[in-house]
């Protein structure tokens, strides 16, 4: 028996063909999911988008939350994984479907969790992969390149019959992405202040650390301390 997912969002970030919300809309539906996130889409043709999810997937579509920056459709989930076929060294892959799957039905569903997908043209950014937790990429032969609608399925179904087996566990609150983000710019105004930055490259402190906290489940609470450590510090700065 197919467990409760209503933990489990699915974001479609800056689609551009109304075709593959309308299918991605299905494949949640034939899969047991509900919540439908959609960023800025590039083209919003309702008819079109019905007659792919069916009357069976309308209420997904219906129901789906429209927000013009993915980081106002992630800022109230706890964790985040990302999709991506590009790898590279600054988007190593942390999962495979099946594995990130058995990941995260493992998380009671007072545990947010949110799967984002990028535009069927570039994908996820950097930046925007910077606000997961994990990246996940699905193993394909020579041709890499999959329909948005086939990855929705693709890991909709992983996580459809990994449920199946979804052991609860009693956990403290997970720390949402905005309070991550928060983090990340406290420690932003730290390394300023001790002079961290070099000048032509900024971003490679906060970037490492980024990796760093990448795969860490922060609770709440873990972010709270961070930032506690964070303001000492920058008194301490000012106060010579």
């Amino acid at each position: 028996m197919v467990k409760d997912l209503n933990n489990i969002v699915i974001i479609l970030n800056e689609p551009r063909y109304p075709e593959n919300i309308g299918a991605s809309a299905r494949c949640l539906k034939n899969m047991g999911l509900s919540h439908l996130r959609i960023v800025k889409p590039q083209n919003w043709n309702e008819e079109k988008i019905l007659k792919m999810a069916t009357h069976e997937a309308s209420d997904i579509i219906d129901a789906a939350t429209h927000f013009d920056r993915l980081d106002d459709a992630v800022s109230d989930l706890n964790l985040l994984a990302g999709t991506t076929a590009r790898t590279g060294r600054k988007r190593r892959p942390t999962h495979t479907p099946r594995t990130i799957a058995q990941k995260v039905v493992t998380y009671p569903s007072s545990v947010k969790i949110g799967i984002v997908f990028g535009s069927e043209k570039w994908g996820l950014s950097n930046s925007e992969l910077n606000l997961c937790n994990w990246v996940v990429s699905i193993p394909t032969a020579d041709f890499s390149s999959l329909n948005l609608a086939q990855s929705v399925m693709i890991i909709c179904y992983e996580i459809m019959l990994a449920s199946g087996d979804r052991r609860h566990i009693q956990m403290p609150r997970l720390a949402t992405a905005r309070e991550r983000e928060g983090m990340f710019s406290h420690l932003e105004q730290v390394f300023e202040a001790i002079g961290l930055y070099d000048k032509q490259t900024p971003s490679y402190w906060i970037q490492n650390a980024r990796r760093f906290f990448s795969n860490k489940e922060l609770t709440a609470r873990d972010v709270k301390t961070v930032r506690g450590f964070l303001r000492q510090i920058l008194w301490a700065v000012k106060n010579g």
